[in-house]
């Protein structure tokens, strides 16, 4: 008899979750000065890496500060719009989380410094390039084969938003119409401001779990690292929204981090207290079974792909 040695696929990180490392990381987080230090910590990391990779992090913010962005904030905030208190925890090290001007300003830094933990060789541009491309793959094989209306929900300051819409414009031969949706209208000031060429249809401020949108409108409705930051519930009720959404054949896009990938389950414990220190839901999202919960509002054809080896993308269709 011979003996085989049969391996299981971790399905969440050790430092997430109900285990042992994860209540000690969690303790260590509720302390609230190692929790001021982790946060500042995590932020000059973040910060020092990207200016080192040339990333004009510092020059990007001052020169936000400095130009008309803010003239945009009282055309786009919709005073009727409410904050679920999910939203109003501190995260990303900002105190207001997404709810200020400097979590607006920093953004599109932190957004190309982010690739670069995933391909450390390249530049900060061929980064960016390879993870954009690599969503659009993963989209044009398993997505909708025409996209004629694109919801962006979570759009931040526009960079997926404008990727998506260049691409699907680009690979048709009609027009698209592309919202970008999201709960601060801090970032979509910025949104608005970076879209020069006024390409985005709308910039849409409201919450993703009730857009005021009509039903069956959309073809593709898309999430980009917007749901490692969201507690379940608030997720389960932007899919019901996003199904609600979707005409027939439509699909819904969710990329994030993969909490299957060993480059993710195998981050050294400092990086991972740091990263997790700045993410109040984490346990949430990797202890969450994502695609089940697709499957019982009603999508089928539920599918997860790899886009790079830290992130999936689920593709799911009406």
């Amino acid at each position: 008899m011979t003996n085989k040695t049969i391996s299981f696929q971790k399905q969440t990180p050790a430092w997430a979750g109900d285990t042992w490392l994860s209540h000690f990381v969690n303790r260590l987080i509720g302390t609230k000065p190692l929790y001021a230090l982790m946060k500042q910590q995590a932020r000059q990391v973040l910060i020092k890496k990207a200016e080192r990779k040339g990333i004009p992090w510092r020059e990007t913010v001052q020169t936000l500060v400095t130009s008309d962005v803010k003239k945009w904030l009282p055309q786009l905030n919709n005073p009727t719009v409410t904050y679920p208190d999910y939203y109003q925890a501190p995260f990303h090290a900002y105190a207001k989380g997404n709810l200020c001007w400097i979590a607006a300003f920093e953004t599109e830094p932190a957004t190309y410094a982010m690739p670069l933990r995933i391909w450390p060789a390249l530049s900060w541009e061929a980064a960016q390039a390879k993870l954009r491309t690599n969503i659009h793959q993963v989209l044009d094989q398993y997505g909708p084969n025409d996209v004629k209306n694109l919801l962006d929900v979570g759009c931040s300051i526009g960079i997926s938003t404008q990727y998506l819409h260049q691409h699907y414009t680009q690979r048709q031969n009609h027009a698209v119409r592309t919202v970008g949706l999201d709960l601060s209208p801090y970032m979509l000031s910025v949104a608005k401001y970076r879209d020069t060429n006024n390409e985005i249809a709308e910039w849409r401020h409201a919450q993703a779990e009730e857009t005021g949108l009509p039903n069956a409108s959309f073809d593709l409705v898309s999430l980009q690292y917007v749901i490692h930051e969201l507690p379940r519930k608030a997720t389960q009720k932007i899919c019901q929204e996003a199904f609600r959404l979707l005409r027939k054949g439509g699909s819904i896009a969710l990329v994030d981090i993969d909490p299957k990938s060993p480059h993710i389950q195998n981050l050294n414990p400092i990086l991972s207290t740091l990263m997790k220190s700045t993410e109040p839901w984490s346990d949430d999202y990797y202890t969450f079974d994502i695609e089940t919960a697709l499957k019982q509002i009603g999508f089928n054809a539920v599918i997860t792909k790899a886009c790079n080896p830290r992130h999936r993308i689920i593709i799911a269709t009406k």
